[in-house]
């Protein structure tokens, strides 16, 4: 019996590269806070975090300021969002080989639902997932635990040892542990190894064939 039978993926920073959306949307909330933030490096520490807890942690922003900018983030983002998005070189190779092997592909990200579905759609890759999961627009649901928890109900999974994550940032793997489900941590995104490592995640890949390759090794 394979070890694994369901592969969570996070979105930004592990199938896509959603840096230019992403910093161009946060900067734009920002000036609407009456901040001005021209460091791009700064910017991209918002890829990532659920992005309420992105610009209190970040930019100091009280609770309420830091939903505002959510709201005005998203404003922008539904109008240049997916188009500002690009996949990884072998994203798509990867998803191919693990689905031919007979897994169960699905996606768990901080962003919210019908953002993912519409990026995955156009880039051609919504097909290999089983299950799109995503923070709700309504804002009940935005932490990765939650999101995790969401996309296991639809698949009816209650033996989480046959579950694993795949994502860049912390929070895809400290998500991931809150169901005890072990996090491949990506290096092409934007978490460092020792951010990943500190996490605690099971392996750490270089690119998404050292992903499929991993998992397939565990057959």
């Amino acid at each position: 019996m394979a070890k694994y039978q369901y592969i969570l993926f996070d979105l930004d920073g592990t199938l896509t590269d959603p840096a230019d959306g992403i910093t161009t949307c946060a900067k734009y909330a920002l000036h609407c806070q009456g901040i001005e933030e021209n460091s791009y490096e700064n910017l991209c520490r918002m890829i990532g975090p659920p992005l309420a807890d992105g610009f209190q942690e970040f930019y100091g922003l009280d609770e309420p300021r830091a939903w505002e900018a959510v709201a005005q983030f998203r404003e922008l983002f539904a109008q240049i969002g997916v188009e500002k998005n690009i996949p990884y070189p072998g994203i798509q190779e990867a998803l191919s080989s693990l689905k031919a092997a007979g897994f169960t592909l699905c996606v768990a990200t901080s962003k919210p639902e019908p953002f993912a579905q519409a990026i995955l759609q156009r880039f051609a890759l919504a097909d290999y997932f089983t299950v799109i999961g995503g923070a709700s627009l309504d804002d009940a649901r935005t932490k990765k635990a939650e999101v995790i928890a969401h996309v296991l109900r639809q698949l009816g999974v209650e033996d989480t040892s046959t579950a694993l994550m795949v994502g860049d940032r912390k929070h895809d793997v400290e998500g991931a542990a809150a169901f005890g489900i072990g996090c491949i941590g990506v290096l092409y995104g934007y978490g460092s190894q020792a951010e990943l490592q500190d996490a605690g995640a099971a392996y750490i890949a270089h690119t998404p064939e050292e992903v499929a390759g991993y998992i397939l090794e565990a057959l």
